[in-house]
């Protein structure tokens, strides 16, 4: 296959794929980006090369880099966060903190954090952009989660989700430290 022919069905995957991981119809990919539909269709068939000014309008559209949009890498693609790579976010005296993981970019912010409550603290948190949702599994101890006003008691072993437009915050209400694992997805920019 020629560099050309590698190109053009990359960029027909890579169009597909960020289209469908953003919710856009055809029609409304090609009124956001000013291109036809007819176009779109061409390239996502992988049956012409537009030119550079009608791919960077598509990645414009879709908010992603021209280069992710003609990334020609097949395959997973993975990156490997080592233990000191991770990123301490915050920590108190007592010994609470959170620790950012690993974080992607792919399909909008998406975060991994491990989380430490000693007794008797607690971390609030305003609300995040319509669309975020956090995920978390506690491992040691019950936190209480308080989301829009309500509490919920989370026992070791438990997992919660919610969406995380609404005012939220964690606490340790327990005489043992809270410990669990939270991934926080944000949608990508529209």
């Amino acid at each position: 296959m020629s560099d050309l022919d590698q190109l053009t069905q990359s960029l027909a995957r890579n169009l597909k794929r960020w289209r469908g991981e953003r919710g856009f119809t055809l029609d409304a990919l090609a009124a956001r980006a000013a291109v036809s539909r007819g176009m779109i269709i061409q390239i996502e068939q992988a049956r012409t090369n537009p030119s550079v000014g009608i791919t960077v309008k598509l990645a414009d559209a879709l908010g992603v880099s021209i280069a992710t949009l003609l990334d020609h890498e097949q395959g997973p693609q993975v990156r490997i966060v080592p233990e000191d790579g991770a990123v301490r976010m915050w920590s108190t005296a007592a010994g609470s903190r959170t620790t950012l993981l690993v974080c992607t970019e792919a399909r909008g912010p998406l975060e991994m954090l491990a989380w430490t409550l000693k007794s008797g603290e607690a971390r609030v948190s305003d609300p995040h952009p319509p669309g975020t949702v956090e995920l978390l599994h506690v491992t040691a101890g019950e936190l209480t989660l308080d989301v829009d006003g309500a509490t919920h008691p989370v026992p070791a072993g438990a997992s919660a989700t919610f969406e995380a437009n609404v005012a939220h915050g964690y606490r340790n209400d327990g005489a043992d430290t809270v410990e669990m694992i939270m991934t926080v997805a944000v949608p990508p920019a529209r």
